[in-house]
């Protein structure tokens, strides 16, 4: 089972230890005021953990605090992992970068885009090009999400069950299927939107590798990095581990339960979502950070080449835009100015423009219920921020953690 602790004095790799309290100190007032129910977070630099803490309750209306194995739903902090599955089936030729999706899902032959009318009755156009798989790795593919509620295909995905999760009983191939008869928001290639382009890619993982993608994930990701407790489902007996999953009260911002979306399943579900469905530990996402920093590998164990996972990592944007420009309106609690996207990750093009204290090259993600990771290649820094509020637009979590990280450098 993966450990956290701190492994180095903070001074040995560049920290002040007093600096780093601040970011405690900043965050448990989220708590105290209510504003979130409790967090664990994560620094390591030089592939050492330097930082570690954790406050407040993961459930607060049973008494449970927040603890190092509790259970959090990492929600888009899968995508990451789908992306580097899929990445992984590229470097043994499974597939080339602008092979069309429609080879692996021949749903996806027969696209149309959403030119205008309602949701009800949608005025439609074929694609010009078809959907390729670098669309699905860098979300310019043309679909969307059902909760993003500012364009009638949105709607069409929500009268078609999908909002928050999936119809019950199909399973990932079913839901493939559905979109693809769904329009597009836009000509793949032509934005980017936020959509189900991961869940589209963990159908490709699933054809390309013969494997369903939680025996793929398990086989080749989880067990050779030790990330032994991430799953797509739970147990009974490891319940009492998850955190509660709360939203914020309109008005006073107060973190209120959230039964309604909050179940996990307690065996493998029909759909499993390449683009939101694992549940683990902070341990174990923070064993897959280690793996990206070291270059793709970690304690001798390799995923991906070096030369990849930079590429990966590079703004795939045309034009090398970034997403204020080129993106759809985005489900975040701030700004993309400086910021690009690249392959299953956001990357930070020009500091400056993102007015946020950060590092050229450094790309991460984050979660529906506002956790956050993010990996610094060139100062060899992780973070990772783990709660259970949902949106992840209801506070600037990210932006906030990354000022208070990068003030404690003094090396």
């Amino acid at each position: 089972m993966a450990e956290l602790k701190v492994e180095i004095d903070p001074a040995e790799v560049g920290f002040d230890a007093s600096r780093l309290s601040r970011i405690d100190s900043h965050f448990e007032k989220y708590v105290d005021d209510g504003r979130l129910p409790g967090w664990l977070l994560v620094v390591s630099r030089g592939g050492h953990i330097a930082h570690v803490s954790t406050y407040g309750q993961r459930d607060k209306e049973a008494g449970l605090p927040m603890e190092l194995d509790t259970l959090f739903r990492v929600y888009s902090m899968t995508k990451p992992i789908t992306s580097v599955a899929a990445m992984m089936l590229y470097e043994e030729g499974a597939f080339e970068l602008k092979d069309p999706v429609s080879a692996f899902i021949p749903s996806f032959n027969d696209l149309r885009v959403y030119t205008g009318g309602s949701a009800l009755a949608p005025v439609t156009e074929p694609v010009i090009e078809p959907m390729r798989i670098w669309h699905l790795l860098s979300h310019t593919s043309g679909l969307s999400y059902g909760f993003h509620h500012v364009h009638p295909v949105d709607a069409i995905y929500r009268a078609g069950g999908y909002e928050w999760g999936s119809p019950d009983g199909k399973d990932l191939a079913q839901c493939c299927d559905d979109w693809a008869a769904f329009p597009l928001v836009f000509q793949p290639g032509s934005e980017w939107n936020y959509g189900v382009s991961t869940d589209v890619l963990g159908r490709v993982v699933e054809v390309a590798s013969g494997q369903s993608l939680d025996v793929f994930f398990k086989e080749r990701i989880f067990e050779p990095l030790g990330m032994n407790e991430t799953h797509f489902f739970v147990p009974e007996s490891e319940q009492q581990r998850i955190a509660a999953l709360y939203f914020p009260m309109p008005g006073t911002l107060e973190a209120v339960r959230l039964d309604a979306l909050g179940a996990v399943p307690t065996s493998t579900p029909a759909f499993l979502s390449g683009g939101g469905g694992l549940i683990g530990t902070a341990a174990d996402y923070h064993r897959f950070t280690q793996m990206l920093v070291g270059g793709g590998q970690l304690d001798g164990t390799r995923l991906l080449g070096t030369r990849t996972l930079k590429y990966m990592t590079r703004n795939h944007l045309p034009g090398g835009a970034d997403l204020e420009e080129f993106g759809r309106p985005l489900f975040a609690e701030t700004t993309f100015d400086g910021v690009g996207f690249g392959l299953g990750f956001s990357v930070v093009d020009d500091p400056v423009k993102t007015k946020v204290l950060s590092t050229a090259g450094d790309y991460g993600w984050g979660g529906a219920a506002s956790t956050a990771f993010w990996v610094d290649p060139e100062e060899e820094i992780t973070a990772l921020f783990m709660t259970q509020l949902l949106p992840s637009s209801t506070h600037p979590i990210r932006p906030q953690l990354k000022q208070l990280v990068y003030q404690a450098l003094v090396d």
